[in-house]
């Protein structure tokens, strides 16, 4: 008989810690901004990044127990992209216990976040956003129609900028167009790993009440936009070399091409058919983690050459 996982263990995996390195991996591009224009604090750059991963804990948790409740996890069929831990659905984990858990990653991330804005008071205007849409991402932020676009700014611009500023001189408010210009399709990508993983999940997040983009405009006519939205992203990727505000290096980013449109062409194909549509999702996924990487490469690349 095989045995029943700690419950410690089991809270590790409620926070879905295999989807947790899109923290780091967007994160690393407003490091890599700072240190390419000559910034660079190495406390800093860990407390902030330990804080970015507990708003990140928060919001699949959160998640996780607002699903639950409404009933959408009885609904959905889960794949290794989507669908939640499963947690709470198989009985492991109770959703009280998931519930502190999510409210203790909000705290523990609202500590150092709060700790941040007394060194750089201009994180406040990134801080308290990325909080709230921590909080009210799945309640309310997925009946809206643009429910996508919120994880594309709380993991592109307000994780990159906000960790670009933490590596400045204590005080300072500058925030560079580079960083503002790297963090838009990292935005774009993140906002694109929400909007094809809702694809599996149509039906049984229409029956419960949410209202995001794919719901809008129907399985079909969203495959299609997921692929002019990976178009985008490297796109702004593309025109901040162009302009000179971000070096040449960084275009080492556009070598994840050939996964994103092998992802689009099974996405267009395989819409209606979610076994079929889980390679696209996988592929995805590694688009979305590793073009940030390879921007962040780039710019350290574009410091030392």
């Amino acid at each position: 008989m095989e045995q029943m996982p700690s419950k410690p263990k089991l809270l590790f995996l409620e926070t879905r810690p295999q989807f947790l390195i899109l923290t780091p991996a967007a994160f690393s591009v407003g490091i890599a901004v700072a240190a390419w224009e000559g910034s660079f604090n190495l406390l800093h750059m860990v407390l902030a990044l330990i804080g970015s991963l507990f708003a990140h804990i928060t919001v699949n948790v959160i998640n996780d127990y607002t699903d639950f409740v409404k009933g959408t996890d009885k609904l959905t069929k889960r794949t290794p992209f989507s669908g939640g831990s499963g947690m709470l659905p198989e009985g492991l984990l109770t959703p009280s216990a998931v519930l502190v858990l999510g409210l203790s990653a909000l705290l523990a991330g609202l500590i150092i976040g709060g700790y941040f804005i007394v060194l750089y008071p201009v994180l406040l205007w990134l801080v308290i956003p990325a909080a709230i849409i921590s909080v009210i991402y799945t309640p309310l932020l997925t009946k809206v129609y643009i429910t996508e676009l919120f994880p594309g700014l709380g993991f592109g611009p307000l994780l990159i900028i906000g960790a670009y500023v933490t590596q400045l001189a204590v005080g300072s408010s500058h925030i560079s167009p580079a960083v503002i210009w790297a963090s838009i399709p990292v935005g774009i990508l993140v906002t694109n790993l929400l909007w094809v993983n809702e694809i599996p999940d149509f039906d049984a997040d229409k029956q419960t009440g949410r209202r995001h983009g794919v719901i809008l405009l129907g399985k079909k006519t969203s495959a299609v936009f997921y692929g002019l939205f990976n178009i985008l992203a490297y796109v702004f990727i593309i025109v901040p070399v162009v302009l000179n505000v971000l070096p040449p290096h960084v275009l080492l980013a556009l070598l994840t091409i050939p996964i994103a449109i092998k992802a689009t062409m099974g996405a267009v194909q395989n819409y209606d058919n979610t076994e079929k549509l889980i390679p696209s999702l996988g592929q995805n996924v590694l688009v979305v983690n590793v073009t940030p990487v390879l921007m962040t490469i780039g710019l350290v690349l574009a410091k030392f050459l």
